[in-house]
């Protein structure tokens, strides 16, 4: 297994895949080394950036599903690389600094210099191999149950940060992150009646759209998708603190999501 991937075995049935791509504070010393804060300052960064707890969430989740579902997470930061972000000009983040290979901090700091050499080393060696594993979970599920289900598992915080382009949109308790290809209706619907005991559940406010790998992006209808934020007040201290009594309602809440996908997926209505 890459050293950038925890991978957690599921039920062969299950075409349910959860993936935490920001829960991580890891960096590796190569990565380090080129990143222009000190330590404080880095912690401080790590705190703002890193979707805290999301790993124990799917964890207890995954754990509490009916069927278990496939588990794929990020081991590294998001400030090493950031496996969601299109690796070229496609992504829109690029221009505050934050694309695949984050230059900028949250406040718009510089956090590494612009090099191209030093990013393309980065792709290849983080970007690129989490990419093609996550392409072949999904490959998998599809061999195995005939269809994938991707949840994808973030949070945010209460209190928009200077990089957020959407910023001044409403921020519910949980933001569902859809895509017009690949979110089916019935997907959307078990997603909202399973959140609401949560508080307010928007859709994508102020984050929008959601993760499949490129291999399957706008071709296989079989490839369904869906991006979870969870506003960090209603589980976590902020910023990077512990969690509350609040995770056992979100917990709960992505069992139920979990299961409905595990049945409702093997008889789909768009």
């Amino acid at each position: 297994m890459n050293r950038t991937i925890t991978k957690n075995a599921g039920a062969v049935s299950s075409p349910v895949v959860l993936h935490v791509p920001h829960g991580s504070r890891a960096i590796t010393a190569a990565a380090r080394s080129r990143i222009l804060l000190d330590d404080v300052a880095l912690g401080a960064e790590l705190d703002h950036m890193t979707d805290a707890h999301t790993g124990l969430i799917a964890a207890r989740a995954a754990a509490g599903a009916a069927v278990a579902p496939w588990l794929f997470t990020n081991a590294l930061s998001r400030l090493v690389v950031d496996p969601e972000r299109f690796p070229d000009e496609r992504e829109e983040m690029r221009a505050v600094g934050m694309g695949a290979v984050y230059t900028r901090t949250s406040h718009g700091k510089r956090l590494r210099e612009d090099d191209p050499a030093h990013e393309k080393a980065l792709l290849d060696a983080y970007f690129t191999p989490y990419a093609a594993a996550m392409a072949g979970c999904v490959r998998d599920r599809l061999a195995g149950a005939g269809r994938a289900v991707v949840i994808d598992v973030h949070s945010y915080p209460s209190v928009p940060l200077p990089y957020e382009l959407h910023g001044d949109r409403p921020r519910p308790a949980v933001c569902l992150g859809t895509d017009a290809f690949h979110t089916p209706g019935w997907l959307l619907e078990a997603a909202r009646e399973a959140f609401a005991p949560v508080g307010a559940v928007g859709l994508d406010s102020p984050f929008s759209g959601t993760y499949v790998p490129l291999e399957y992006y706008r071709k296989t209808p079989e490839v369904a998708a869906l991006m979870v934020e969870i506003r960090r007040d209603t589980y976590m201290t902020e910023p990077g603190g512990p969690p509350h009594q609040g995770i056992d309602t979100l917990v709960a809440a992505l069992v139920t999501l979990i299961d409905a996908a595990q049945i409702r997926s093997s008889h789909p209505t768009r």
